[in-house]
């Protein structure tokens, strides 16, 4: 701001007169200077823009990011790391996600690491499993590693955090898009941390980054008396349609949806509300369709281990928990596949799974799969269907609740958009 003292008398009244028109006259010609400036470079991005839109095309030619379903071939994985890995306070929410002969594992561990041993031979095979991946000519990228053990507080909550292992749970790669699902346990409010490195190096190859509406994981979105004591009481509670996540605010964990090209399929579960899945089909419309469909599950959370679609017009369908909505797909010329019994050992620790791991495969391609060491007779089923098998053995890894699907986010596989229910 210019200010000038006012001065009476002849002289040096006209000559502050003289100083302020000079003043005023260089202000105004450096703002039109400026203004015209601006407005030619204005006109040159939009002009930039404009061409750019034009020679656009809907996945950028350099972007790494492109996956639209579960089987096409694998071309670049994110896979998790178990490292510094800690089991979840013992809140409501994991409560009614794991099953009792485990409670007093969590009440007794939470906050602190899994068993030191257990750990160091699951890091042990997942770093087999990325080696095996790349002999199969798949890029492996893998997480920052994070000390999960650091005590964080919200407005609205404190706990500890738990891993980076589960790439699936907490991405979504849709076409050339990679979603960061908002999560509902506590435990896992700052896991994308450790995956915020890779996402911007594929947002800078050219890939779309979303991220959810970030729940505030509020008491409000739990049932804080939801009434567990046994496997029966889930089964009338989730047939009922009661799970322990609220409809408070919106929030769903990436694992309960499973790809088929222009169709999306999803469950509530105890991780997923509705009004995560309203946000996601709103997100997604009108390009994909995403349809919910439910369980026979006395614990719903995530849907690869309860139906995993390992091909075009193919899926396999966990016979314990039978789809009520299979019809569907059998109307739409699907091929429904129960897998065999799991043959995982009873005193084998599943903290947070079930032994229904086994069918919870990676698809190389439409005729290679990544399948369980141990699990013989899934071996047999892929081999009759004409899919070789890749053998690999990571129970110990299995134990932090997942699988090979699980422990894995596929960022590019080759292959187009298109519609397998039309």
């Amino acid at each position: 701001m210019l200010r000038v003292r006012c001065l009476r008398g002849g002289s040096r009244g006209a000559e502050a007169a003289h100083y302020i028109g000079s003043r005023l006259r260089g202000v105004f010609t450096g703002w039109v200077q400026r203004t015209f400036q601006s407005t030619q470079a204005a006109t040159a991005s939009q002009n930039t823009c404009a061409a750019d839109d034009k020679a656009t095309s809907p996945v950028p030619k350099d972007c790494l990011v492109c996956s639209y379903n579960e089987w096409d071939p694998l071309e670049e994985v994110i896979v998790g790391r178990a490292e510094n890995a800690c089991v979840p306070p013992f809140s409501v929410e994991v409560k009614a996600n794991t099953y009792e002969k485990y409670w007093g594992f969590y009440q007794k561990f939470g906050g602190q690491s899994f068993p030191k041993d257990h750990l160091k031979k699951a890091v042990a095979e997942i770093e087999e499993m990325c080696n095996i991946l790349k002999g199969e000519g798949v890029i492996v990228k893998r997480p920052d590693p994070i000390d999960w053990s650091v005590k964080y507080k919200t407005p609205d909550f404190e706990s500890t955090g738990m891993y980076a292992a589960m790439p699936r749970d907490i991405l979504l790669v849709v076409g050339n898009e990679i979603i960061e699902a908002p999560m509902a346990w506590r435990a896992r409010f700052f896991e994308y941390r450790a995956y915020r490195r890779l996402i911007k190096d594929y947002f800078n190859s050219g890939a779309k980054w979303t991220t959810a509406p970030k729940p505030t994981m509020a008491d409000e979105l739990y049932d804080q008396t939801y009434p567990i004591h046994s496997v029966e009481d889930r089964h009338k509670l989730a047939a009922q349609g009661k799970f322990v996540t609220t409809e408070f605010e919106p929030c769903f964990d990436a694992a309960d949806f499973i790809r088929a090209g222009r169709d999306i399929f999803v469950q509530r579960s105890q991780v997923t509300n509705f009004m995560g899945i309203e946000w996601m089909r709103r997100h997604l419309a009108p390009d994909y369709r995403v349809h919910i469909i439910s369980f026979k599950d006395p614990n719903p959370m995530h849907i690869d281990a309860t139906f995993n679609i390992i091909g075009p017009g193919l899926v396999l369908s966990n016979p314990d928990r039978p789809c009520h909505q299979i019809e569907l797909f059998k109307k739409a010329g699907w091929t429904v596949i129960q897998p065999p019994v799991p043959l995982i050992p009873d005193d084998h620790p599943l903290w947070m799974s079930s032994k229904w791991l086994s069918m919870n495969v990676l698809m190389l391609d439409e005729k290679r799969v990544m399948v369980d060491a141990n699990e013989t007779s899934i071996q047999k089923m892929f081999e009759k269907l004409g899919i070789a098998t890749i053998k690999v053995n990571i129970r110990h890894a299995n134990s932090l609740g997942g699988g090979f699907h699980c422990w894995t986010c596929d960022i590019r596989r080759r292959g187009t958009l298109q519609s397998y229910f039309d």
